[in-house]
Protein backbone atom coordinates (compact mmCIF):
# COMPACT_ATOMS: atom_id res chain seq x y z
CA UNK A 1 0.00 0.00 0.00
CA UNK A 2 1.63 3.15 -1.25
CA UNK A 3 1.10 5.71 1.61
CA UNK A 4 0.28 9.28 0.86
CA UNK A 5 2.15 12.52 2.31
CA UNK A 6 0.43 14.97 3.85
CA UNK A 7 0.66 18.60 1.97
CA UNK A 8 3.62 20.43 3.60
CA UNK A 9 3.08 24.25 4.86
CA UNK A 10 4.95 25.14 1.26
CA UNK A 11 2.76 23.63 -0.32
CA UNK A 12 -0.45 25.05 1.55
CA UNK A 13 1.07 28.44 0.92
CA UNK A 14 1.71 27.40 -3.06
CA UNK A 15 -2.14 26.54 -3.04
CA UNK A 16 -3.28 29.92 -2.03
CA UNK A 17 -1.32 31.80 -3.78
CA UNK A 18 -2.09 29.29 -7.13
CA UNK A 19 -5.79 29.97 -6.25
CA UNK A 20 -5.11 33.69 -6.15
CA UNK A 21 -3.86 33.47 -9.57
CA UNK A 22 -6.93 30.95 -10.82
CA UNK A 23 -9.10 34.07 -10.00
CA UNK A 24 -6.52 36.58 -12.18
CA UNK A 25 -6.85 33.62 -15.18
CA UNK A 26 -10.69 33.84 -14.87
CA UNK A 27 -10.67 37.21 -15.08
CA UNK A 28 -8.24 37.00 -18.29
CA UNK A 29 -10.11 34.19 -19.72
CA UNK A 30 -13.47 36.31 -19.40
CA UNK A 31 -11.77 39.12 -20.73
CA UNK A 32 -13.59 41.40 -17.79
CA UNK A 33 -13.20 44.92 -17.67
CA UNK A 34 -11.57 46.81 -14.45
CA UNK A 35 -14.49 47.39 -12.70
CA UNK A 36 -15.68 43.48 -13.49
CA UNK A 37 -12.03 42.36 -12.17
CA UNK A 38 -12.42 44.50 -8.94
CA UNK A 39 -16.08 42.88 -8.39
CA UNK A 40 -14.53 39.39 -9.03
CA UNK A 41 -11.18 39.84 -6.55
CA UNK A 42 -13.88 41.84 -3.87
CA UNK A 43 -16.04 38.51 -4.17
CA UNK A 44 -13.27 35.95 -4.48
CA UNK A 45 -10.27 37.17 -3.86
CA UNK A 46 -10.42 39.48 -0.64
CA UNK A 47 -12.18 36.64 0.94
CA UNK A 48 -9.15 33.93 -0.14
CA UNK A 49 -6.60 35.93 0.80
CA UNK A 50 -8.33 36.97 4.44
CA UNK A 51 -8.38 33.17 4.72
CA UNK A 52 -4.39 33.01 3.46
CA UNK A 53 -3.41 36.04 6.54
CA UNK A 54 -5.32 33.69 8.94
CA UNK A 55 -3.35 30.80 7.82
CA UNK A 56 -0.35 32.34 7.94
CA UNK A 57 -0.39 33.84 11.10
CA UNK A 58 -1.66 30.50 13.04
CA UNK A 59 1.42 29.06 11.17
CA UNK A 60 4.41 31.94 12.26
CA UNK A 61 4.55 30.30 15.43
CA UNK A 62 5.16 27.17 14.61
CA UNK A 63 7.57 27.92 11.64
CA UNK A 64 11.09 28.27 12.58
CA UNK A 65 12.10 31.61 11.96
CA UNK A 66 15.10 31.80 10.14
CA UNK A 67 14.19 28.99 7.86
CA UNK A 68 13.31 29.66 4.47
CA UNK A 69 9.49 29.19 5.31
CA UNK A 70 9.58 31.12 8.48
CA UNK A 71 11.65 33.85 6.30
CA UNK A 72 8.70 34.42 3.69
CA UNK A 73 5.97 33.85 6.10
CA UNK A 74 7.80 36.81 7.99
CA UNK A 75 8.34 39.19 5.26
CA UNK A 76 4.40 38.11 3.78
CA UNK A 77 2.77 39.65 7.10
CA UNK A 78 5.39 42.91 7.07
CA UNK A 79 4.26 43.62 3.62
CA UNK A 80 0.90 42.42 3.68
CA UNK A 81 -0.76 45.98 3.15
CA UNK A 82 1.22 46.27 -0.34
CA UNK A 83 0.25 42.58 -1.10
CA UNK A 84 -3.44 43.30 -1.34
CA UNK A 85 -3.12 46.99 -2.32
CA UNK A 86 -4.16 45.10 -6.17
CA UNK A 87 -7.31 44.40 -4.64
CA UNK A 88 -8.48 48.06 -4.81
CA UNK A 89 -7.76 48.71 -8.57
CA UNK A 90 -9.09 46.19 -11.06
CA UNK A 91 -6.22 47.61 -13.12
CA UNK A 92 -4.26 46.84 -10.83
CA UNK A 93 -2.02 43.47 -11.16
CA UNK A 94 -0.92 40.96 -8.39
CA UNK A 95 2.70 40.64 -9.57
CA UNK A 96 5.12 42.80 -11.26
CA UNK A 97 5.48 40.33 -14.08
CA UNK A 98 5.47 42.41 -16.48
CA UNK A 99 7.62 44.69 -15.87
CA UNK A 100 9.94 41.76 -15.09
CA UNK A 101 9.27 40.07 -18.59
CA UNK A 102 9.89 43.78 -20.28
CA UNK A 103 13.44 44.09 -18.90
CA UNK A 104 14.43 40.64 -18.67
CA UNK A 105 16.52 41.07 -22.45
CA UNK A 106 18.40 43.82 -20.80
CA UNK A 107 19.42 42.01 -17.43
CA UNK A 108 20.08 39.14 -20.02
CA UNK A 109 22.50 41.48 -21.86
CA UNK A 110 23.90 44.01 -18.82
CA UNK A 111 27.20 41.84 -19.65
CA UNK A 112 27.77 42.44 -22.84
CA UNK A 113 27.13 45.99 -22.39
CA UNK A 114 30.12 46.66 -20.24
CA UNK A 115 31.92 46.66 -23.81
CA UNK A 116 29.81 49.40 -24.86
CA UNK A 117 33.28 51.14 -25.94
CA UNK A 118 32.19 54.07 -23.83
CA UNK A 119 29.52 56.42 -21.58
CA UNK A 120 28.44 57.33 -24.96
CA UNK A 121 27.99 54.38 -26.07
CA UNK A 122 26.14 53.06 -23.11
CA UNK A 123 23.93 56.12 -23.06
CA UNK A 124 23.40 54.92 -26.67
CA UNK A 125 22.20 51.53 -26.29
CA UNK A 126 19.95 52.50 -23.27
CA UNK A 127 18.03 55.00 -25.36
CA UNK A 128 18.04 52.61 -28.33
CA UNK A 129 16.16 49.89 -25.88
CA UNK A 130 13.84 52.27 -24.40
CA UNK A 131 12.64 53.05 -27.65
CA UNK A 132 12.02 49.65 -28.50
CA UNK A 133 10.47 48.71 -25.17
CA UNK A 134 8.32 52.03 -24.75
CA UNK A 135 7.16 51.30 -28.59
CA UNK A 136 6.12 47.74 -27.40
CA UNK A 137 3.90 49.50 -24.51
CA UNK A 138 2.39 51.09 -26.77
CA UNK A 139 1.63 48.74 -29.20
CA UNK A 140 3.88 49.07 -31.85
CA UNK A 141 6.14 46.41 -33.50
CA UNK A 142 9.52 47.02 -33.17
CA UNK A 143 10.80 47.33 -36.44
CA UNK A 144 8.24 49.51 -37.82
CA UNK A 145 8.44 51.90 -35.39
CA UNK A 146 12.00 51.91 -35.66
CA UNK A 147 11.34 52.29 -39.60
CA UNK A 148 8.94 54.89 -39.19
CA UNK A 149 11.52 57.06 -36.93
CA UNK A 150 14.32 56.43 -39.52
CA UNK A 151 12.31 57.55 -42.08
CA UNK A 152 10.69 60.55 -40.26
CA UNK A 153 13.89 61.94 -38.37
CA UNK A 154 15.53 63.92 -40.99
CA UNK A 155 12.48 65.38 -41.61
CA UNK A 156 12.52 66.58 -37.72
CA UNK A 157 13.45 70.64 -37.58
CA UNK A 158 12.36 71.03 -33.99
CA UNK A 159 12.59 69.44 -30.53
CA UNK A 160 8.64 69.21 -30.69
CA UNK A 161 9.07 67.52 -33.97
CA UNK A 162 11.24 64.96 -31.88
CA UNK A 163 8.92 64.87 -29.15
CA UNK A 164 6.28 63.57 -31.36
CA UNK A 165 8.73 61.14 -32.68
CA UNK A 166 8.05 59.32 -29.54
CA UNK A 167 6.26 55.93 -29.52
CA UNK A 168 3.40 57.70 -26.73
CA UNK A 169 2.53 60.53 -29.06
CA UNK A 170 2.19 58.31 -32.39
CA UNK A 171 -0.92 55.98 -33.66
CA UNK A 172 -0.05 52.67 -33.49
CA UNK A 173 -2.13 52.39 -36.76
CA UNK A 174 -0.03 54.72 -38.06
CA UNK A 175 3.03 52.50 -37.95
CA UNK A 176 2.74 49.47 -40.37
CA UNK A 177 5.55 47.01 -41.55
CA UNK A 178 5.13 46.90 -45.87
CA UNK A 179 4.62 43.93 -47.34
CA UNK A 180 8.09 44.68 -48.82
CA UNK A 181 9.80 44.34 -45.69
Amino acid sequence: MQRVNPKGLADQALDYIGNLYRIEKQARLQKLDADQIHRLRQQEARPLLDEFKNWLEANQPLTPPKGLLGQAISYTLTNWEKLIVYLQDGRLRPDNNLVENAIRPFVVGRKNWLFAGSPGGARASATFFTLIETAKANGMDPYAYLRYIFENLPLATSEQDLHDLLPHHIDPAAIVVSESN
